[in-house]
């Protein structure tokens, strides 16, 4: 990690692996939160990743699930379960509290919405937005506005919805996150699997994606012939330094975890071996 913050184009040129803090800094605080991407930022890492997906009233809001339960009080607040997130308004939500259910001390913190994420994010570090629901024009006309088409990432499962972005905002860096579950012709993939493959990064590149962001079923062959038409890989979602190690001698060129400290500590005693001199 670099110790300062650098640009979407810096860090795509970087020839170091980057570390991604995942739901900011998931394992030491609730995931999509404010003190999440702030601990995220703190631990230095070169992006933070956030999951959003619009309320019933059409704001972007930052939360992974379809549904409240799991990661607010919706179910002790309003009863009922399976409590979905565009059933509700954007001013609903944020009268949740999103922190109680993963530590008491971070009781009162909120469900942020997807421009108080990046004010917070984007004055110290670069957002990986992660779109779970939503057209891409909404994405589009927001990072447009706020003028960060040059200044964040945007990945998705969806290729389709990666392909309707890059034509909307071609210069916008976008990852394709497989297995993919839409290809960029909206089609349903033919084959599934899970492992990274020549065929799928034929596919990819159909939606303009520049990264490749995959699971750790990958080799060494897929990841240079990934290199070879220009793409990068990042890899999900990588916990263990041991892990890290076997992926980082594959040749891949970012990690997203739950402990970015953790996993940039792992780096800091990689490049201290004498064999990496």
């Amino acid at each position: 990690m670099s110790g300062k913050t650098l640009s979407v184009r810096q860090l795509l040129g970087a020839k170091r692996p980057l570390v991604i803090g995942h739901r900011g800094c998931c394992q030491l605080a609730p995931e999509n939160t404010i003190p999440s991407f702030q601990l995220a930022l703190a631990a230095d890492a070169d992006l933070v990743e956030l999951d959003y997906r619009p309320c019933r009233d059409g704001v972007l809001i930052v939360i992974h699930d379809e549904e409240l339960d799991r990661t607010t009080d919706a179910i002790r607040r309003w009863g009922g379960k399976h409590i979905r997130v565009d059933s509700k308004t954007a001013a609903e939500i944020q009268s949740l509290d999103a922190g109680s259910w993963f530590d008491p001390k971070f009781a009162g913190s909120k469900v942020p919405r997807l421009n108080e994420a990046l004010d917070v994010i984007q004055t110290r570090g670069v957002t990986l937005i992660e779109r779970k629901a939503g057209d891409a024009a909404v994405c589009a006309r927001l990072l447009r506005d706020r003028q960060l088409v040059n200044h964040v990432v945007v990945l998705a499962f969806d290729w389709s919805y990666l392909r309707a972005l890059h034509e909307l905002e071609p210069k916008l860096v976008l990852g394709a996150l497989g297995p993919p579950e839409l290809l960029s012709d909206g089609r349903k993939p033919s084959r599934f699997s899970r492992k990274l493959s020549a065929a799928r990064l034929d596919e990819l590149q159909e939606t303009g994606a520049r990264v490749v962001v995959w699971n750790r079923q990958v080799s060494r062959q897929t990841v240079q012939s990934a290199h070879k038409r220009g793409l990068k890989v990042w890899i999900y979602t990588i916990n263990d330094p041991a892990l890290a190690n076997r992926l980082l001698d594959l040749g891949v060129d970012g990690l997203i975890s739950n402990h970015p400290a953790l996993i940039g500590k792992a780096l800091a005693l990689r490049n201290a071996r004498p064999d990496m001199a």
